[in-house]
């Protein structure tokens, strides 16, 4: 018997960002508001969407942008979710106690309540990513969020590339994966380096979708900013945010260059079906699964 659609509209916010919070919010309230004139009820914010992406460099200055969670933010972004009766996910930066700093995806609910948080769990440390230095890995480990849409597995942009991330947040119940992301080219690299950085992001999170059955939803910045100490050639991030469903087919994605409000439907029902016929989880051998807890095997 063929099952009943269940049909959740969805839609991710991709934009580029200055150093001006109130206008980076702003720009983020208005396509979150132009996705609900098209009836969506779950937004999706690219990772640290009221600023510039400052991990370019090292400064002790920018710790004084980090904000509590709930805070101004949370309390500015919950009034918008209630008044557009939707769920939104955001990426913020963290202040958790002195010292103590996160990279922290905040979920309101349709009252404008806070849903729940989920705290980045892999760092990177590479040229023009040096999170470490500004955030400690989170402590809250891969908990789907409950809301009113169904159970989120939120997690942020590094994360994206660790099959064992999105394969604990399936086995918790999430129903979809959210990756909020800041990602982008190097103007050092050429032209077949950079369509094959590009194309390797968007096949493994392809990937997640396919073995775990669920539907994925992925949104990152466009724009070129500069490094503000001068010492590299910025990043040239390259938007291409996506939304696929549960075989890792492409229902909406954008272009590499614009802001866009993204929409599609994702049909929930059709994990269950895809399940039924691609049984992964079923012929899991946790048996045989016990090195995977090494850092490496000899």
């Amino acid at each position: 018997m063929k099952q009943k659609q269940k049909i959740l509209s969805v839609g991710l916010v991709q934009q580029s960002c200055s150093t001006d919070r109130a206008r980076n919010l702003a720009e983020s309230i208005q396509g979150i508001r132009e996705a609900a004139r098209h009836g969506v009820k779950l937004v999706l914010l690219q990772e640290l969407h009221t600023g510039t992406y400052f991990c370019q460099t090292e400064d002790t200055k920018i710790f004084d942008l980090a904000e509590p969670v709930p805070g101004p933010s949370t309390r500015e972004l919950g009034a918008v979710a209630k008044e557009a009766g939707m769920v939104i996910v955001a990426s913020l930066f963290e202040k958790r106690a002195p010292g103590i700093y996160h990279n922290t995806a905040a979920v309101l609910e349709q009252d404008g309540t806070l849903a729940g948080i989920y705290r980045k769990m892999h760092i990177p440390d590479d040229p023009g990513y040096s999170e470490k230095f500004y955030f400690t890995p989170g402590d809250l480990g891969f908990h789907p969020i409950k809301t009113s849409v169904g159970k989120l597995g939120v997690l942020i942009c590094w994360d994206q590339w660790y099959p064992e991330a999105a394969r604990l947040m399936t086995l918790a119940g999430a129903e979809l994966l959210l990756y909020p992301t800041a990602i982008g080219w190097s103007d050092e690299d050429n032209a077949a380096e950079q369509a094959r950085q590009r194309e390797a992001w968007i096949t493994i999170q392809r990937a997640h979708a396919v073995a775990n059955g669920l539907p994925v939803l992925v949104c990152n910045r466009v724009g070129t900013e500069t490094d503000p100490s001068g010492r590299g050639r910025g990043i040239r991030f390259w938007g291409s945010s996506f939304i696929a469903g549960p075989q890792g087919e492409i229902l909406a994605q954008a272009g590499t260059e614009a802001p866009a409000v993204l929409i599609a439907g994702v049909d929930l029902a059709r994990s269950e079906a895809v399940r039924r016929i691609w049984p992964y989880l079923r012929d899991r051998r946790i048996d045989a699964y016990a090195d995977l807890l090494k850092r490496f095997r000899d």
